[in-house]
């Protein structure tokens, strides 16, 4: 009877373990999914867009760009436009020397003021 309890218990730990697990890699899932659809753009939507475009035109083609990555993506890019608000996303395209490329947009006075694009680090 002692073994029979002894093995239910441990059942039941391997049970609460395992779907612990399973959950939290559906969360990770769900994390990386959340990334893409808030960060990456397709190369095109980045060349179309000129400086001096409306920034809600601009906006509009863009998705939010708010993810838990948004820090790792302000690094290593050149100096923000003073007075601007910038946004950072990953390109969708194919990556240059096995590195994501990483599409800055800075707007400023309701305008795109400056364009960027640069490995991310």
């Amino acid at each position: 009877m002692a073994q029979r309890k002894g093995c239910l218990i441990g059942c039941a730990v391997a049970l609460v373990l395992g779907t612990g697990l399973l959950m939290a890699v559906v969360f990770g899932m769900g994390k990386v999914l959340d990334m893409a659809d808030k960060t990456l753009v397709d190369p095109a939507v980045y060349e179309a867009v000129k400086t001096g475009d409306a920034e809600s035109e601009v906006r509009g083609k863009l998705p939010s760009g708010e993810s838990f990555v948004k820090s790792a993506l302000q690094e290593g890019g050149p100096v923000e436009p003073e007075g601007s608000t910038c946004s950072w996303y990953i390109s969708s395209g194919e990556t240059k020397s096995g590195e994501e490329t990483v599409l800055r947009f800075c707007f400023k006075d309701g305008k795109l003021a400056e364009k960027t694009q640069y490995p991310m680090k």
